[in-house]
């Protein structure tokens, strides 16, 4: 009876969300390499080498530069690779990339993949929506993957045979020739692809759950053993703003950036981001990433005094809470960069069997479904009372 049950759930929430699953898992297949593609293309287009000993511009004039251009500049990302561009960021609204040496602007090549990279990830989103019709879009969204989480889980048992032998668990774990119909085909590739992906696929749509619902975002704090955060200006904000001296007796951009990337804390640093303080901010934070991009482990903050250059507070990765590590971890966990590049590779992966689980599974609902209609329209029809039979 539990199994049966179990089935028709799982058969219903299949029916229902299986084409937002569908969507979901294409445009997750395309986003698998996203950061790398777009790093390819701009590599490719900026080919500007620096001669021996040229010196780099300093922090300060750069981000003169995007003030003359009229960039409203946010935050400044510097690369440890000599021939990387340097990005001036705009909150989310923009970006500004310059020559480091020369101070020209770098129109990046991969503009128009990055728009269709972007549109593709509102699809994955939202389906693509905005305005006010974004937050019915994403409770759609969130539902269906709340619901592609309970197929994953619930196919798990589903998989396992009825009588547990080794011929039937053999015909679930791999391809069978004899598959020959398409419904024992549908039904062979379901389960082989359900099984061999289930557990990824399974960490990919969880994580995924906790960025739609704030109660899912709460139980990772709260499986980690400590109360979620409370919204509101954080401390760390208020300890970097609250304290303003006299901004001529501040060091410059240049020598506080000079400080952190030769420090012991910055390491192997491949890019060291400064989000722009208030003007006469007594103190001065640095996002020190020293992986990939994608790899909360690698990621640091180093604050220092703006006046002295001393260091003000190290926060490493190690020193978070295990909550904040957590809600970390899972934001690259959802797309495999935690991982590297095989993470990528394994969410790709399995987001592409997602499709095939979708599709086979909404065919074998589709063939039960014409069953049933055949077999009511069957017990409606009138029988006849015998061959041969005259009208009167």
């Amino acid at each position: 009876m539990l199994r049966k049950s179990i089935f028709w759930i799982h058969l219903s929430c299949g029916v229902i969300a299986g084409l937002v699953v569908l969507m979901m898992s294409a445009t997750g297949v395309i986003l698998t390499y996203e950061r790398q593609i777009l790093a390819w293309q701009d590599r490719g287009a900026y080919a500007y080498e620096p001669d021996s000993g040229e010196q780099r511009l300093s922090v300060d004039s750069l981000l003169q530069l995007g003030s003359d251009a009229g960039f409203v500049t946010s935050g400044i990302i510097l690369s440890s690779d000599p021939s990387a561009p340097v990005i001036l960021s705009a909150g989310r609204s923009g970006t500004m990339h310059l020559n480091p040496y020369t101070g020209n602007v770098h129109s990046p090549a991969s503009d128009g993949v990055a728009r269709f990279l972007s549109a593709v990830r509102g699809w994955h989103r939202w389906f693509n929506v905005s305005g006010e019709g974004r937050s019915t879009a994403r409770a759609i969204t969130g539902a269906a993957n709340l619901m592609f989480l309970f197929l994953v889980l619930s196919g798990m048992y589903l998989w396992l045979p009825p009588i547990m032998r080794w011929a039937a668990l053999r015909g679930r774990l791999w391809f069978q020739q004899n598959a020959t119909t398409g419904q024992a085909r549908d039904f062979n590739w379901h389960h082989v692809f359900g099984i061999w992906s289930a557990i990824p696929l399974a960490v990919i749509v969880a994580t995924a759950t906790v960025f739609n619902y704030s109660w899912a975002n709460n139980l990772v704090y709260q499986l980690a053993g400590e109360q979620p955060p409370q919204s509101g200006p954080s401390r760390a904000a208020a300890e970097r703003f609250g304290d303003t001296v006299d901004p001529t007796a501040l060091l410059s951009f240049e020598e506080l950036f000079e400080i952190t990337a030769n420090s012991t804390e910055a390491g192997n640093w491949r890019t060291i981001t400064i989000n722009l303080p208030d003007a006469g901010a007594r103190t001065l934070s640095f996002a020190i990433d020293q992986g990939n991009g994608g790899q909360p482990q690698k990621r640091h903050s180093l604050t220092l005094d703006a006046q002295t250059g001393a260091i003000a507070a190290w926060a490493p990765f190690d020193s978070q809470t295990r909550g904040q590590q957590a809600r970390r971890w899972v934001r690259f966990l959802h797309t495999g960069e935690a991982l590297g590049i095989a993470g990528q590779t394994l969410a790709g992966l399995v987001s592409l069997f997602a499709i095939f689980m979708v599709w086979t599974g909404l065919a074998l609902s589709s063939r039960r479904l014409l069953r049933a209609v055949r077999r009511r329209q069957q017990e409606h029809t009138p029988q006849q009372e015998g061959y041969g039979a005259t009208a009167k």
